[in-house]
């Protein structure tokens, strides 16, 4: 008889974010032209999030909603690229079907 589990444990999805990246995150949100829009879209994710962290005992909430804005952020300039090409936008993809739905 092993003293090894049976069965590997589940790996984490990614690694967590930097301790201060949601304040990071927030700031870069505030400098960019969407900030009117994006800025009260976070916190109120992030509120939510805070909740859900709170109830469930886990940060996995908190760092979901810091790697889903930080690849909008980062696919920000791809996406105006392709807006300012004028290139046809009718068959796009649901950013939620890429980056998986949020519960």
């Amino acid at each position: 008889m092993s003293a090894q589990p049976d069965h590997a444990p589940p790996m984490p999805h990614a690694s967590p974010p930097a301790p201060g990246a949601p304040a990071e995150l927030r700031a870069q949100l505030r400098a960019d032209r969407r900030a009117e829009l994006w800025v009260p879209a976070f916190e109120r994710d992030w509120a939510k999030a805070l909740e859900d962290a709170r109830h469930a005992f886990s940060l996995t909430p908190l760092h979901e909603v810091v790697r889903t804005w930080q690849l909008r952020a980062a696919a920000a300039g791809d996406v105006d690229a392709f807006m300012d090409a004028g290139a046809d936008d009718s068959d796009f993809v649901d950013l939620n079907d890429v980056l998986g739905g949020r519960p």
